[in-house]
């Protein structure tokens, strides 16, 4: 059985840090905290699960710090968490096995990361992450900001889910204000940083500068093609936010010159549709999301919800509207065996009931 060193670098997660380990102790061979500069009692819980507590100033580098805490590793293989994330009851059986099991040959454990819930706690936004690490590969992070590690050795995927559970939330201009300072040393920023500047500008409603950082990560000829996607998704937002309808439409489909359709695209272009009332071209988008298949190995920003759940609900609307009411209370009751406790599908089929009991 592999031994496990858990990594954590942390700030001020008095509230967080406790369920955080709780959650994950009784798989930890090795926990390692590193403070950036806590005022509050965080070192001071981590004191009941760790003796292993280091101070690391805070240079405005998540990268750094992530590559110190690993430093002090000493076990076979390392994982890191944030303390806002939680090992849920059988994920924690996962990793168990997953423990007891693993191939040795195995260097790097790809495992979702699912960031968003609906209101039955099921993941409605993930995606992969690298989170076990083989110690002697020397895997480094890098990015100070968004931070991230190349996948290279042998690579498997899980489908152990890292649950991230906020309770306060991070200043919303925080990564916005390193990216700015790194720019403001005269650094160029790389293809993956141009793409998460973007983002961060757009987060901060910087609409028009976050247009411009994200047209030119899409033009660029360098870049994750996962994140040219998702940059024509985000490039659509700013349009929309600023009612330029058109040029968000054809960020949208700018989207297909790197790879098919994502459902999450033809999500937005439906939508787009039926705003505009033209249900039967709606209609063809969000049939197209269906055929869509989500990929457990994707590295993409994925709405899981989009693969199933929200066609189903707008194709319910779409041909209400256009009086194929047959047809309409049969994708809401798809939309209900995904979701049977949700407001929209209970609303709908209390709808259909008084509509059908009518003729």
């Amino acid at each position: 059985m592999i031994s496990i060193s858990l990594c954590m670098i942390v700030k001020n997660e008095e509230l967080v840090l406790g369920r955080c380990l709780d959650s994950v102790k009784n798989l930890m061979d090795e926990i390692i905290i590193v403070d950036t500069g806590s005022t509050d009692k965080t070192k001071e819980i981590a004191s009941l699960y760790t003796n292993k507590i280091y101070d690391f100033p805070w240079i405005n580098d998540f990268a750094a710090a992530r590559n110190f805490s690993f430093s002090k590793a000493t076990k076979d293989y390392i994982m890191w968490l944030d303390a806002d994330d939680v090992l849920l009851y059988e994920d924690n059986k996962k990793l168990q096995q997953l423990k007891e099991n693993l191939d040795t040959s195995v260097d790097m454990v790809i495992m979702r990361y699912n960031m968003s819930f609906d209101k039955d706690d099921k993941p409605t936004y993930s995606f992969n992450r690298e989170r076990l690490l083989k110690r002697s590969c020397n895997y480094t992070w890098s990015g100070q900001v968004h931070e991230a590690i190349d996948y290279f050795g042998n690579i498997i995927y899980s489908s152990i889910g890292i649950s991230h559970k906020k309770i306060k939330e991070t200043p919303i201009d925080r990564n916005l204000k390193i990216y700015e300072y790194i720019l403001s040393q005269g650094k160029k920023l790389q293809p993956r940083e141009e793409f998460y500047y973007g983002r961060e500008l757009m987060y901060n409603n910087r609409f028009d500068d976050a247009i411009e950082v994200l047209t030119s990560f899409i033009n660029s000829s360098f870049g994750f093609v996962e994140n040219k996607i998702s940059a024509c998704k985000d490039l659509a937002f700013c349009y929309f936010a600023q009612n330029k309808n058109l040029e968000g439409l054809l960020s949208l489909f700018r989207s297909f010159q790197f790879d098919e359709p994502r459902a999450e695209i033809c999500c937005d272009i439906g939508y787009y549709f039926l705003e505009k009332q033209e249900y039967t071209k709606a209609i063809f988008w969000y049939e197209l999301a269906l055929t869509r298949t989500f990929d457990e190995k994707s590295s993409a920003f994925q709405i899981i919800d989009c693969y199933n759940y929200i066609p189903y609900l707008q194709l319910c609307v779409c041909y209400d509207k256009i009086g194929n009411y047959q047809k309409a209370f049969e994708y809401n009751e798809l939309a209900g065996s995904i979701k049977p406790y949700d407001e929209s599908y209970l609303y709908n089929k209390e709808y259909f009931n008084n509509f059908f009991s009518t003729f």
